[in-house]
């Protein structure tokens, strides 16, 4: 009985059938086989071979990956029933992140250093869950026996100690951010709300008074769980920089079918409380960069910009700020004052309003690509730009087409993307377009390497000192170099990768 149960909670709400669930669950001999095979494979496999197995074995299940992932939450919750309670009621966004980190991971592959910052922030984020180092074994074993079992007699003890490497990677990772996030700071905050502005009937900008010290740098984001929905975490960017009395203000839209927006806009009031989990995102100003800066936020995107220009007004005084603040209906504009008066005190910046579907309103109007583009004529194409991108899924993609066609690379270009089930993040948020590491930049270009000082208490490179023991949990004292016969994943990467050229490719290749 406690099998079953478990089983039909995997399959619940995403039309999973509930029979496939269930025949996970009598597959304990699976995970043990796999077990073995890892024990006695895991040091014979050549280093070189594995960005290309984990390619090859994940390609084998690609095309019914929802079956995959309904087999692998039917065994979490029938080996490990105990697990069941660190997850939401409603597994369908649970089930899209699954998809969309190993899609991440097996695209970085051949390059997986430039996974280390997301696996970092995974590991941090996983604690509010509860999630202690032993689970990762428990949740991995399940994951490689459901790729097994849809993969069928074309899986290899090649792949198993190709993924094994991908294990101690990533949980060795995700365990040594978590470790040292528990140094300084808790699992989670909790969160009085200490304002709630209805702006407009689906927009309401809450301003939030966590319990502790909360360290984030503009242009981050946050996990929000609510009272009315237990153990189901959204993210929201930070409208802010940091304040003296360390309050957090975000703006939240409400989305079709949204539990935690709709119930944050439309059944919160100020007193109730909120848990919030660390802060991620690399989308931060490079404030030792000479470059003047462009903006474009469509909708409630702007709320990562507009901390990012607050937090310019206590440092900047050369460097020129432009803008764009896009919505489809004037009475959209929900932070528009606001910005004004920040603009009056700061002349260097300068904010362009925009509104797309109303033909009356009197300032500018059109798609936010376009009026930023026939801006650009006045300004060099935006050449010589640092440029931040924060909005929905296809305003994002817009955007940077069209700036693409002004000759901007991708590498110039930091972006969120946001869209679909409350918030849930896209490909590509906080991050630019990753760019081959061998040469420096220019001064003034942004990079992924981030010349910025890192969040405090984060790990500031992938190394760790000599000696430290060859474990999942210190992975990272091996030095740089090729893959390592010892089921360690690491890889030299310069001159190996190659920078995508759309934004779609882009998209595509990071998907998490």
């Amino acid at each position: 009985m406690v099998r079953q149960t478990a089983a039909e909670n995997a399959a619940d709400s995403d039309g999973t059938d509930l029979a496939e669930a269930i025949e996970a669950a009598p597959a304990t001999e699976a995970i043990e086989a796999s077990r073995a095979t890892r024990a006695s494979d895991g040091t014979d496999l050549d280093p070189a071979r594995v960005p290309a197995l984990i390619r090859d074995s994940f390609a084998l299940v690609s095309d019914g990956f929802d079956r995959v992932v309904s087999h692998f939450y039917a065994l979490v919750f029938t080996e490990y029933p105990a697990l069941r309670d660190m997850f939401p009621p409603m597994m369908d966004a649970q089930r899209d992140r699954l998809f969309q980190a190993l899609v991440r991971i097996v695209g970085q592959a051949e390059h997986p250093d430039g996974l280390a910052d997301y696996l970092r922030d995974l590991g941090r984020e996983h604690r509010k869950f509860g999630v202690r180092p032993e689970h990762y074994d428990m949740v991995w074993r399940c994951l490689i026996s459901a790729l097994k079992h849809h993969a069928g007699s074309t899986w290899t003890a090649e792949m198993d100690a190709a993924w094994l490497a991908a294990y101690q990677l990533i949980a060795g990772t995700m365990m040594e951010a978590a470790e040292e996030h528990a140094r300084h700071a808790p699992a989670w905050w909790n969160a009085r709300v200490v304002g709630h502005e209805q702006r407009t009937p689906d927009i309401a900008v809450l301003t939030l008074q966590p319990d502790a010290p909360y360290k984030f740098r503009p242009g981050q984001y946050l996990s929000l769980e609510t009272q009315r929905w237990p153990r189901v975490w959204r993210h929201y960017s930070i409208a802010n920089a940091p304040r003296p009395d360390n309050t957090l203000t975000l703006h939240v839209r409400t989305v079709p079918a949204g539990w935690v927006s709709t119930a944050l806009v439309n059944h919160t009031k100020v007193g109730d409380t909120v848990r919030l989990g660390p802060a991620s995102g690399t989308m931060v100003c490079n404030t030792t960069s000479m470059r003047d800066v462009l903006c474009i936020a469509g909708g409630t995107g702007l709320a990562p910009l507009k901390a990012m220009v607050e937090d310019m007004a206590k440092w900047n005084t050369t460097r020129q700020v432009r803008l764009f603040y896009g919505a489809r209906h004037d009475d959209e504009l929900y932070d528009l004052a606001d910005l004004e008066r920040l603009a009056y005190r700061r002349r260097w910046l300068s904010v362009v309003p925009t509104v797309s579907h109303d033909p009356r309103y009197p300032g500018e109007r059109g798609m936010l690509p376009d009026v930023v583009t026939r801006y650009g004529e006045f300004f060099d194409h935006w050449a010589g730009h640092d440029v931040y991108v924060s909005g929905s899924v296809p305003m994002v993609r817009a955007t940077i087409a069209r700036l693409q066609e002004l000759n901007i690379p991708l590498a110039s270009i930091r972006f969120d993307a946001y869209g679909g089930m409350d918030g849930l993040w896209q490909p590509g948020a906080g991050q630019g377009a990753p760019v081959p590491p061998p040469a420096p930049a220019a001064p003034g270009t942004a990079t992924n390497e981030r010349s910025d000082p890192p969040v405090p208490g984060s790990p500031n490179s992938l190394g760790a000192p000599p000696g430290a023991p060859d474990t999942p949990g210190s992975w990272a004292a091996a030095s740089h170099g090729a893959w390592r016969r010892d089921s360690g994943w690491r890889a030299e990467v310069a001159g190996q990768v190659r920078a995508p050229q759309t934004i779609d490719e882009w998209l595509l290749s990071q998907a998490s």
